[in-house]
């Protein structure tokens, strides 16, 4: 996913891309996605402890800027804009959130989800999502779809979101792109 010299702070997330793509792809394949014909707006990591995301934020620091950082759900949230994309499956990724440590407890510290984004009106979003989903992967065990509605402090787009996961990665489906809706903020 990386390409060219990596800073060392992010030494773990470059050996987890393997298992991330294989398992992105093993989960589109379940679900009859295909992910060429979609638009990644950014791609997520997940970590257990402060100290992992401050060490991951330093090396993403020194790959790109630092685009946004708030709260969210009651935990920090920083958006970085890369200066150079990641490869990610069919796309080239230029956004990664770094979610801190929250309630929550991941299997895997490492690369967890891709957004998609799917424009159209906002209450639509779901049904536009599953669409694109195959009828029989919505019953397949091991699969779990939530709503959910992030929201953080000043932004004005609403950001209505279906997650699609098998527990192991998870694909995100948004109406906006992450920029959008950072932007909304300073819009008056």
């Amino acid at each position: 996913m990386f390409s060219g010299e990596i800073a060392e702070e992010l030494n773990d997330l470059a050996n987890d891309s393997a298992r991330f793509l294989r398992s992105l792809y093993e989960l589109a394949a379940r679900l009859g996605l295909d992910l060429a014909s979609l638009s990644a707006d950014h791609i997520a990591v997940r970590c257990h402890q402060t100290a992992t995301a401050e060490r991951w934020k330093k090396g993403f620091l020194q790959h790109g800027v630092l685009f946004s950082e708030k709260t969210i759900g009651g935990r920090p949230i920083a958006l970085f804009e890369l200066h150079q994309p990641l490869k990610v499956g069919p796309w080239q990724i230029s956004m990664v959130e770094l979610p801190w440590p929250g309630k929550k407890v991941y299997r895997h510290e490492g690369w967890e989800h891709i957004e998609i984004v799917l424009r159209g009106e906002e209450s639509q979003l779901s049904a536009r999502a599953l669409a694109l989903l195959s009828d029989e992967s919505l019953s397949k065990p091991g699969i779990a779809i939530k709503n959910s509605a992030p929201e953080g402090k000043g932004e004005k787009l609403p950001n209505p979101t279906l997650a699609v996961s098998d527990g192991q990665v998870t694909i995100k489906f948004h109406p906006w792109s992450l920029k959008e809706i950072v932007e909304s903020e300073l819009a008056p």
